[in-house]
């Protein structure tokens, strides 16, 4: 039997060694962090090395700025595809598009044999009074030639600040000599979401995620529910080609869908800062049938929408495997130097799905059939597992893009039309379509 003096002993002994340790430990640990302070500034003075035998020795001499942007890149370009370095134009332009909204014209264009040729003007816009119309050729802004300039030089010489002039010299089919017109820019918003009835069935297209969508798919929802009235037999939510946009405008379009339940998970480095997003009440279709149309160019912000709406069996996804973009990226202000755009989480749908460099498999594989020209080019689809660097799918299962070709003619679009016909309750051929099974049961939504 052990007297209460001996215990007492024993105990002060433990104790002592426990702190001994806790303390070699806090030394070693200490030593490490030197240790790699250490390493990394070894490195940073062979950057200054090799800086300054750039700067000095290059048979040009280099911009000081251009090498230290260049360095920056190149480091962040090493992490994954999606982190990469804004500079203040950059990030003012990534401002731009993420707001939907800038000063300008109003019109789509595209370059064609030098010269800007106008896609279509956009209703109600200056450009649209003004009387631009498809297929007219731009030469000359203000004077100035636009031969010899990159299609997003012209378009942001044709940007300026609301309320200035410009003049573009126009190149008409139909009439002879070219003619000047002058433009007030004005405030331009780009809708990112389209709608029309299609008979009996309201069709939505979502473009992108900018801060407007949520708004601007309430108001179309709403609309054709009006305008198609008690014949309505669903939506058809379309997500092709959408490259994605804000996190939180995808939370908010799937939100609009769900009564309840989760809608994406992200998860950073550090585990406690795991953070879920769950639907409110309210479903803005009355809960009426959904059919969502992705392919190979839905991504990001695309994915997690038609990953909750497949999860949680709202809707039926039809289409192709989309792009596989599970990753979520952070805007990091620096101030009057712009922006770092860093990944800094991946993202889970409700049923603990990554599709990381995988993809959302569609409930319905339905092929676009291509058109000869792109046939014969044999273009390889690209998804984000044949991006150089990509973050591995954690599950180690990976897979390779789909086809993103839609045809601008609805008639030829077998997707849309294989959607309005399931909506329909028109029975529809094998041949055409893949029937994938829904997420198993195992993997419920949390």
């Amino acid at each position: 039997m052990i007297r209460k003096p001996e215990i007492a002993f024993w105990v002060f002994v433990v104790a002592s060694v426990m702190a001994v340790s806790t303390t070699a430990f806090n030394v070693m640990r200490s030593r490490s962090a030197e240790a790699a302070g250490a390493d990394i500034y070894r490195q940073l003075d062979l950057f200054g090395d090799v800086l300054e035998r750039v700067r000095s020795d290059y048979v040009e001499k280099p911009k000081d700025e251009k090498l230290i942007e260049s360095a920056i890149n190149g480091m962040l370009a090493a992490l994954d595809p999606h982190s990469s370095y804004l500079n203040p134009k950059h990030f003012r332009d990534m401002q731009v598009q993420t707001r939907g909204e800038f000063g300008g014209l109003g019109i789509e264009v595209t370059m064609e044999n030098g010269v800007v040729k106008v896609v279509s003007p956009i209703d109600g816009t200056p450009a649209d009074r003004a009387g631009v119309q498809a297929s007219d050729l731009i030469t000359h802004l203000d004077g100035e030639q636009i031969v010899g300039l990159t299609l997003g030089e012209a378009v942001e010489k044709m940007r300026g600040r609301v309320n200035t002039p410009i003049l573009l010299t126009i190149v008409r089919k139909g009439v002879d000599d070219p003619f000047d017109i002058k433009i007030v820019r004005d405030v331009i918003r780009i809708n990112p979401v389209k709608a029309r009835a299609e008979e009996d069935v309201g069709y939505v297209r979502i473009t992108t995620f900018n801060e407007r969508t949520n708004a601007n798919l309430k108001t179309s929802v709403a609309e054709l529910k009006k305008k198609i009235g008690s014949k309505l037999k669903g939506f058809v939510i379309d997500l092709r080609n959408n490259p994605g946009g804000l996190l939180d405008q995808a939370i908010s379009v799937s939100d609009a869908f769900l009564e309840k339940g989760s809608i994406v998970l992200t998860r950073g480095r550090n585990p406690d800062e795991a953070q879920r997003s769950n639907a409110r009440p309210g479903d803005i279709t009355d809960g009426r049938k959904i059919v969502v149309l992705i392919n190979g160019g839905s991504a990001s912000a695309s994915e997690i929408v038609a990953g909750a709406l497949q999860d949680h069996k709202r809707a039926t996804i039809i289409g192709t495997r989309s792009f596989g973009k599970g990753s979520v990226q952070t805007i990091i202000p620096l101030g009057p130097n712009g922006a770092i755009r860093l990944t800094t989480a991946r993202y889970y749908t409700p049923s603990n799905r990554s599709i990381q460099a995988k993809g959302i498999d569609p409930n319905i594989v339905v092929n676009q059939k291509l058109p000869e020209e792109l046939k014969k080019k044999k273009v390889k689809p690209r998804g984000e597992a044949s991006l150089r660097g990509h973050l591995k799918n954690e599950s180690q299962e990976e897979a390779s893009g789909s086809s993103s070709y839609v045809p601008k003619d609805p008639k030829e679009d077998t997707q849309l039309i294989y959607a309005l016909n399931m909506l329909r309750g028109i029975k529809q051929g094998q041949t055409a379509a893949k029937i994938n099974p829904l997420p198993s049961e195992k993997t419920k939504p949390n």
